[in-house]
């Protein structure tokens, strides 16, 4: 995974507007909806979220987003990309946030909040639990981890997936496929949620999304998960 993202570093960006052209929405919609329907949920929790991690972080593209939303007083980015992270540095990084590589990040359980947003499906399964236990030793006892996934029964997540060039070898994950990931290595299930059912042509149905969250017809997913 690391030499396919090394690949693709500084064109990443360019790369998933192509694939994303159909919804008719570019890369900052998806981030932002992800992170402030996340910064609801965890006000609704009542959760901390003064120090945040953004567990697969790619160019750091989000990081200061999911900092902003949340509030955070510290926020640290890791991948595996050294090339990846090398950008989300030269872009990103300031006094409050940082980026590391994973294979030089120590977990210390001193973190709130972790968010990852497609990048389960990069990783091959017997991987799997390894990558949740690292994300599990980074947060306190009760620290929120808010895994976003592509909806497998959205028929629009298989087209755009099927653009994108680094998402060849992806496998996709159902939500309870991830929720039993969660289950089985140090967590407890908080909420599964659905996002963006409608794209950029049928914006003015979006505010419908707020009552059908449930439902499993938007093309990514949210497990919410508390550390036991």
């Amino acid at each position: 995974m690391a030499e396919l993202f090394d690949a693709h570093a500084t064109s990443y960006e360019e790369d998933l507007a192509k694939a994303l052209t159909p919804s008719g929405e570019g890369r900052e919609f998806f981030a932002q909806g992800r992170i402030d329907w996340l910064a609801r949920c965890v006000k609704r929790a009542g959760a901390a979220s003064q120090r945040v991690l953004d567990f697969g972080c790619g160019d750091g593209f989000a990081t200061p987003m999911l900092a902003e939303a949340l509030g955070a007083e510290r926020a640290v980015g890791i991948d595996v990309s050294s090339k990846s992270i090398e950008v989300a540095g030269a872009r990103h990084g300031s006094a409050s946030i940082s980026f590391e590589l994973l294979s030089a990040f120590a977990p210390d359980a001193t973190l709130d909040v972790a968010y990852c947003n497609g990048v389960f499906h990069h990783i091959v399964p017997p991987d799997r639990p390894e990558a949740v236990h690292l994300v599990a030793r980074s947060l306190k006892p009760g620290g929120l981890f808010s895994l976003w996934e592509n909806n497998p029964w959205n028929p629009a997540t298989h087209y755009v997936m099927s653009r994108c060039e680094f998402d060849e070898d992806a496998q996709m994950l159902t939500p309870g496929k991830t929720r039993r990931l969660l289950l089985a290595n140090g967590f407890d299930i908080v909420r599964t949620d659905y996002r963006f059912i409608f794209p950029h042509a049928l914006r003015a149905l979006r505010k419908i999304e707020d009552w059908v969250f449930k439902a499993p017809l938007g093309t990514q997913y949210q497990v919410l998960a508390r550390k036991r």
